[in-house]
């Protein structure tokens, strides 16, 4: 272990530029870079014009125009942050949201695991106070309720809000930042657990939101944020984890960089296996004394500059093998098709509407999708206009292949619909590259 006071050394010149990054926030008509300001000139990956992931179409709308909108993430060249363009503002995407975390089994024993550990590590208990942002259905405070621990959720889309509501889970419903963490920190007091997962992404104007963590987090306080790793995304050709609501793509030391511009220094991070890889870190105020910084930051640090992700040619390589995984895609299910097999797939997912438009996979390849998020069940996919059912469809059509979109939750889906294997149907896994699972349990590669 390090002391703390050297990696507030190593940044103790990020507190100076905070008044002139905190108002920097791009929008459509600003093309710097939403952390630094640098003009944004590389391309990371082009993925063409798409839909929102999760503007699924009703019915009646199946003949409506749908909004399509470029899907071009850039990299900055002086803080290597991926950020694509406000095209569209949070308030369009998450005001009426279809995602919620509890229909997904793995997720919420993920916060509940997350709770045990935050509750004995940091001797929390009633006399605490856990705060979570874009806290959705209330899938991981419900376990800080249960723990007899004062709890609060910040949650902008109202439709999801309820629901923790009616779970006992008091919930905000609003857009976080600067200006609402003020109010926040007025009426509840400083948070000794900030909870912030998978929520870093989700923010355009994001020097406002890391500020509001800065001011909501108590003097002794602890922020928590779990976000996909980029580095993953790159040496994995995930390429299917971008989509619009995803407005920043974060390494370990762009993420890094960006709490300390806000006073906010990592003591420790940890390598987690959900969203196929990714981040969590630990963060406290910078005067707070009291943490030590794990030997993790350090090693985690320098084994990202050592695989290049502060070089450009890193991201300048990976559209190419981006094109190439579309064309084995394409190749592989247009043989099973060919062939006579059928082909459904599972997991309405915001990265398998990216996959599905990108690849330009519609109902000639694929018959349906299945999901158990009830609302959206009856409705279509984006922009490719593949219906959704529920997993029940599975048993009914009894397909050959199913197409495992959500791959990111592969080991729950086998687990669920694992009886496929009943009329000899396989699973596949397009991502890194296309999967065959057997149904003897082995695996199958298709080669490029």
């Amino acid at each position: 272990m390090t002391a703390l006071s050297g990696i507030r050394c190593h940044w103790a010149g990020a507190k100076r530029v905070v008044s002139q990054f905190l108002h920097h926030d791009v929008g459509v008509d600003d093309p710097g870079c939403r952390l630094c300001g640098a003009t944004l000139i590389h391309t990371f990956v082009d993925l063409g014009m798409t839909p929102l992931c999760e503007a699924f179409v009703a019915p009646e709308h199946l003949n409506s125009m749908e909004p399509i909108y470029p899907l071009r993430p850039r990299v900055c060249h002086e803080c290597f942050l991926v950020q694509l363009e406000e095209y569209v503002s949070p308030e369009t995407i998450f005001t009426d949201y279809a995602y919620f975390s509890s229909y997904s089994d793995t997720w919420v024993e993920h916060a509940r695991n997350y709770v045990a550990m935050a509750i004995e590590r940091f001797g929390l208990g009633a006399h605490s106070f856990v705060a979570e942002v874009a806290s959705n259905d209330g899938y991981l405070l419900q376990h800080v309720v249960e723990a007899g621990i004062r709890a609060l959720g910040i949650e902008p889309a109202a439709n999801v809000a309820e629901v923790a509501v009616a779970r006992g889970i008091p919930t905000v419903v609003e857009f976080f930042g600067l200006d609402e963490a003020r109010v926040l920190v007025e009426e509840h007091g400083g948070a000794d657990l900030l909870v912030a997962n998978n929520v870093l992404a989700h923010t355009p104007r994001l020097n406002d939101f890391i500020a509001g963590l800065a001011v909501f987090l108590a003097e002794d306080g602890v922020v928590t944020l779990e976000f996909p790793h980029l580095l993953r995304l790159i040496t994995e050709n995930q390429f299917d984890t971008i989509y619009h609501e995803h407005y920043s793509y974060f390494s370990f030391s762009t993420a890094e960089r960006a709490l300390a511009i806000h006073g906010l220094v990592v003591f420790d991070v940890e390598e987690l296996s959900t969203h196929g890889g990714s981040l969590r870190i630990f963060a406290c105020h910078a005067t707070d004394q009291s943490k030590v910084v794990s030997r993790r930051v350090e090693e985690l640090r320098a084994r990202e500059q050592a695989a290049g992700v502060t070089d450009l040619a890193t991201y300048q390589a990976f559209d190419d093998r981006v094109r190439d995984t579309k064309r084995e895609l394409l190749q592989f299910l247009t043989v099973m098709k060919r062939s006579g097999k059928r082909i459904a797939a599972y997991g309405a997912a915001g990265k398998g509407n990216t996959l599905l438009n990108y690849c330009g996979i519609g109902t000639d390849l694929i018959d349906f999708v299945v999901d158990r998020n009830p609302h959206k069940q009856g409705t279509y996919t984006p922009g490719t206009h593949i219906p959704i059912c529920h997993p029940d469809a599975l048993r009914e059509a009894q397909p050959d292949l199913v197409l495992i979109l959500a791959w990111n939750l592969q080991d729950e889906i086998t687990s669920q619909v694992g009886y496929i294997h009943e009329w000899d149907g396989c699973f596949v896994v397009p991502i890194p590259s296309v999967k065959v699972l057997l149904p003897s349990g082995t695996q199958m590669v298709e080669s490029r």
